[in-house]
């Protein structure tokens, strides 16, 4: 580490020391009776999962207004998002425990989305807004029993805001701030957020509207060479809407409907040559979804569906058209045999197709598509003693390939000491991963033999709450087995002949996480978490060996609350080659410190919102040859009404 990280180390350690020791009184111990409800789709509390389930919650999304989803999901254990720390329409790419975007689930309230046109299936995090989220659990490990497709390194599982409890209530927030390199000392204001929410409860109905929109300036996508001038700034516009109407009709059915918009357009510079240039991307998403609910004396039954319209557009000198679509239909019957049993059994239908129109490809609709049909089964057993296991099976069908089939199986074990307790943990579990619509269908390179990818987790920890709960420890190991990966396979280097294959070549990634959270006092608290990724089979490209995170929260007092952000990335390798075209080049690693605040004033119903990131004003290279965020200053306000 550099002196600007043991700099940091020792700010946030003296902070720490000095906040202790103006408080006198007792911390609260941790909520014990938190729930999360993503390894079972039950709402259980945490003592009864035995799987790595990261919950953000409403309190710390809005302590983390103004930043980015990715942003924040960032900062948690096992997760890099590569491409976050620069121009903000930049690809991100989001790597978990050594996996690619194609081996990640993300659920909207719920439904799975994703974009059947991209090369790997991925969903864009670029599209999401902050403002209009509710909370995000983060399931770690091998889930394709419960969720099926991708859900192989995690399940991102994010809930939108609902209507609030009042008649009619407002929120408005307005953000803005700086957007410059490290070497650009302009204070010049180029970052602009806005929302506006509307909510509330007449009688049985309940209603939640949101908008949002974004703009940046300054930043080019690419970073100019020493010696030159700087590159020309690439503009991000985006905006989105969101609207969720639900109707209770009874103690036992309730019927929600929501519809989605998400628009925004990016500037961008040559990702190959490098070079700047005045390119333009477009991107829209449509979501429109139903989700009837009927409960019943020992359970209840879900159906969740959407239909998920994907639209993009590349002005360049290489321009593309790219237009995809995606129904979803996931049905389940909960059911509860007694206080130990819970049972989830259903079934899962997803129908994606996608065009393309470029000057060397056109894929239509009426080939590129596939259907998966699936059929599970989960059950979570919680005995008065300590054990608790989770596990099922699941049953994919697909129109190309045919069947697979997966299985989880999560035993835990708690061992209570008056207020303290010891979980153990360990899980064996299997995903798969389909084959994208491109790779089965590109002209050229597609491949319609091509088979899911298969992965296996290992899982083995503990998790301990000490000091009457006010100190949670936990320590993981995972090891992840991956076989029957597709890739890009060229079988003639005289003509360039290529095809997308499944290769035969099996490689495994093992690593573990810690987590810490200690609230010596009711007033601070502090957060760490500590990450080593290794594969001794194959090169992970942009994925640290080690990522440590960690951050101070001190509640000055019941209006003011102040935090300090570290985050220590180490070095990585970038898919680009040296200059002697025979090794890969190094990113070397990085350290950032953020400190945001917030007070609130008005009987709390105007927060004001200040923050500084990049605190120490680091140079580092996140993607290679592109361009990062120096220091930037953020201010804002969010009022209630």
């Amino acid at each position: 580490m550099n002196n600007k990280t043991v700099l940091g180390l020792l700010c946030m350690l003296a902070s720490s020391f000095a906040f202790s020791q103006t408080q006198e009184n007792e911390a609260k111990s941790f909520d014990l009776d938190e729930v999360i409800l993503s390894d079972s789709r039950f709402e259980l509390k945490r003592e009864n999962s035995g799987k790595t389930v990261i919950k953000i919650t409403a309190q710390e999304l809005e302590q983390k207004s103004g930043q980015t989803v990715a942003e924040i999901i960032n900062t948690k254990s096992g997760i890099t998002i590569n491409g976050q720390y620069g121009q903000a329409g930049n690809t991100l790419s989001t790597f978990v425990r050594g996996g690619q975007n194609r081996q990640i689930l993300v659920l909207i309230d719920g439904i799975a989305v994703n974009d059947p046109s991209q090369i790997e299936n991925n969903f864009d995090l670029n599209l999401l807004s902050l403002d209009q989220i509710e909370s995000i659990e983060i399931l770690k490990g091998a889930s394709s029993t419960l969720y099926g497709n991708r859900a192989s390194t995690a399940v991102i599982n994010i809930q939108l805001k609902k209507g609030g409890e009042e008649k009619i209530s407002a929120n408005f927030s307005s953000f803005l701030g700086t957007n410059n390199t490290q070497n650009d000392s302009d204070f010049d204001i180029n970052n602009f957020t806005n929302a506006v929410g509307v909510q509330g409860r007449i009688e049985q109905f309940n209603y939640q509207v949101n908008f949002s929109n974004t703009y940046t300036d300054g930043l080019s996508a690419i970073r100019s060479t020493d010696g030159q001038p700087e590159n020309e700034s690439d503009v991000f516009s985006k905006y989105s809407t969101n609207t969720k109407l639900s109707y209770t009709f009874n103690d036992d059915f309730e019927l929600t409907g929501y519809a989605n918009y998400d628009n925004y357009r990016t500037g961008f510079d040559g990702g190959f040559t490098l070079a700047d240039e005045n390119n333009t991307s477009n991107n829209k998403q449509y979501r429109f979804g139903v989700a009837p609910k009927y409960k019943y004396t020992k359970g209840s039954v879900n159906v969740n569906a959407a239909i998920n319209t994907v639209e993009r557009e590349f002005e360049s000198d290489f321009p593309a058209q790219f237009y995809a679509q995606s129904l979803v239909v996931d049905a389940f019957n909960k059911y509860k045999f007694s206080k130990n049993l819970y049972t989830v059994l259903g079934i899962n239908y997803i129908k994606s197709d996608m065009n393309t129109i470029d000057d060397f490809t056109t894929i239509s609709e009426q080939t590129a598509n596939d259907e998966n049909l699936d059929v599970y089964v989960n059950a979570t057993y919680l005995s008065d003693f300590g054990l608790n296991i989770n596990g099922g099976l699941r049953l994919n069908n697909h129109s190309e390939y045919g069947s697979n089939m997966v299985y989880n199986l999560n035993p835990s074990y708690v061992f209570k000491f008056k207020d303290n307790s010891i979980k153990l943990m360990s899980s064996y579990s299997t995903a798969y991963i389909t084959p994208s619509l491109y790779q089965l269908f590109v002209p050229g390179f597609g491949n319609e033999n091509l088979e899911a990818q298969e992965d296996r987790t290992l899982e083995g920890g503990f998790e301990a709450k000490v000091l009457k709960n006010k100190l949670r420890f936990s320590a993981l190991y995972f090891n992840r087995l991956q076989k029957n990966a597709i890739d890009f396979i060229i079988l003639d280097f005289t003509t360039f002949e290529s095809e997308y294959q499944n290769i035969d070549d099996e490689f495994t990634v093992k690593g573990v996480e810690v987590e810490l959270t200690y609230k010596p006092i009711e007033a601070l608290e502090f957060n760490a978490n500590y990450t080593f990724t290794e594969s001794k089979d194959a090169l992970l490209f942009r994925v640290p060996k080690q990522k440590v995170n960690a951050s101070i929260g001190y509640q000055m007092c019941n209006t003011t609350f102040m935090s300090l952000d570290f985050q220590y990335t180490g070095d990585r390798k970038a898919a680009a080659f040296e200059p002697d075209f025979i090794n890969r080049r190094t990113l070397e690693s990085f350290s950032l410190i953020n400190f945001n605040i917030n007070h609130k004033v008005l009987d709390n119903k105007l927060q004001l919102f200040a923050g500084v990131s990049n605190l120490l004003d680091e140079d580092y290279e996140e993607v290679f040859r592109f361009s990062t965020r120096g220091r930037n200053y953020r201010f804002g306000f969010k009022l209630s009404l």
